[in-house]
């Protein structure tokens, strides 16, 4: 049993709920999580990307052997982003080396991960403290400074501090910040994979198959490709990671990936290029969609369109949160996507709530230690919360709007302008420094 004085409600079992779990059990911090999923059913989704902003974040977090399962099992990096026209043609090359630096220095590396994967290795050790099948209904704060979360099966739980990891539609945020709403951007699209065999490498380029791209077409639309490549690891790393995980006292199978390697794709256009009826579509007609609009580029990304399950396309609209003014800080709290939700072009929303549960339980375990009061730990933490996180939002609304302007004459200036930077190595560097900056952990 925990001495802890604090207790803290976690309402979301989500990557930033999890991770924030993680760092607070370690420190003797009393924490239980309310997840509204089942325990035997979660949405698979696809890859995540951690970035140094992530990755030191799980390192902090994470216990050694957690952390270290995390790198050991982690995809192959990807070489850099690659800026690509509709043929193909390359422009030009970014963050090869930024991204490779992991391989030196582990807590700043680049590790693309299974997000099944991600969320069985946070849920080691947490069996004790996680609840599934908990729907968060609303919470009430009590006259002797606690609050209470309610859920929809009518029971109840009490703690010192809430804090809310429920995601985008945050149902502790419409409560607690009801001014401070996700809005529409404009932008909308669909995705897809193509499992990476044998058979589909022979016919992949090396630029599809190593790295992230951008291709930009002429006109408003995009295609963001990135891999998840599963690398072939040592009998011995295996074993090694099997032995550490049990002596640990830790599911060793749960740490093991056996997700297939495959090619993420995301056609992405302006919200107002598909009509009423076409969101409405799923499946092959969905493909058939962007078929027709990607129709003259190059016949593989027809073929990569083309030979990716259709099962689960559809076309979603993207959103991202609204920037509120500094609210009074009380023992309820929020991270990650259900306070700075932004759209997935740059792949910088799960770091960020990866971030916000590092620098929250930072703060916790400052007030168990006596070492600060409550509510001014808390607001020191929003604060830094909302200039970081709306600042990756920001980040991610202008890598959108690079992929989805309608000006011809734009697309075409900044394909001109990626070839300069190509040529010229000082611009490179600052298009580079500028382009990976909201990746970067700040030291």
């Amino acid at each position: 049993m925990s001495s802890s004085s604090l207790h803290i409600l976690v309402i979301g079992g989500g990557i930033g709920g999890l991770c924030l779990a993680q760092r607070l059990k370690a420190a003797g911090v009393s924490v239980a999580v309310y997840e509204r999923n089942p325990s035997t059913v979660w949405p698979e989704g696809t890859r995540i990307s951690i970035n140094p902003v992530g990755s030191r974040a799980l390192h902090d977090c994470l216990p050694p052997v957690l952390w270290d399962a995390f790198v050991t099992l982690a995809a192959r990096t990807p070489a850099g982003i690659g800026f690509l026209t509709e043929h193909l043609e390359e422009l030009v090359v970014l963050g090869d080396a930024f991204m490779a630096r992991g391989t030196e220095e582990p807590i700043d590396g680049h590790y693309p991960v299974s997000r099944i994967a991600l969320r069985h290795l946070l849920l080691a050790g947490l069996s004790d403290i996680v609840h599934f099948d908990k729907t968060f209904e609303r919470y009430e704060q009590t006259p002797d400074g606690k609050v209470t979360a309610f859920f929809t099966d009518g029971t109840s739980a009490t703690g010192d501090v809430l804090v809310g990891a429920d995601g985008a539609n945050s149902r502790v945020r419409q409560q607690y910040l009801p001014h401070a709403p996700r809005v529409e951007i404009g932008a909308g699209g669909v995705g897809g994979r193509l499992p990476l065999t044998d058979q589909s490498r022979s016919w992949l380029p090396d630029a599809l198959t190593t790295r992230l791209n951008l291709i930009m077409s002429p006109s408003s639309y995009t295609l963001f490709t990135g891999i998840y490549d599963r690398q072939q690891r040592s009998v011995e790393a295996l074993k090694r990671i099997h032995e550490r995980a049990k002596a640990a006292g830790l599911n060793p199978q749960l740490l093991i990936d056996t997700t297939e390697s495959y090619l993420l794709w995301a056609f992405i256009a302006p919200a107002s290029t598909f009509s009423a009826q076409e969101y409405q579509l799923k499946g092959q007609a969905v493909q058939s969609i962007v078929k027709q609009r990607i129709a003259g580029w190059h016949p593989t990304l027809s073929r990569l369109v083309a030979e990716s399950d259709p099962s689960d396309m559809g076309i979603m609209t993207f959103k991202a949160s609204t920037l509120v003014a500094a609210w009074e800080s009380s023992n309820v709290t929020l991270l990650g996507d259900a306070i700075h939700n932004m759209p997935p072009v740059g792949g910088l929303g799960g770091n960020m709530a990866l971030r916000d549960a590092s620098a929250l339980a930072r703060a916790l375990i400052a007030v168990e230690h006596s070492t600060s009061s409550l509510l001014p730990a808390i607001q020191t933490y929003e604060a830094e919360m909302r200039a970081e996180g709306f600042a990756a939002v920001h980040a991610a609304l202008r890598f959108t709007q690079l992929t989805i302007t309608n000006s011809r004459l734009q697309r075409l200036a900044a394909r001109t302008w990626f070839r300069l930077c190509h040529t010229l190595p000082p611009l490179k560097r600052a298009l580079e420094s500028a382009w990976t900056k909201p990746m970067r952990q700040k030291k």
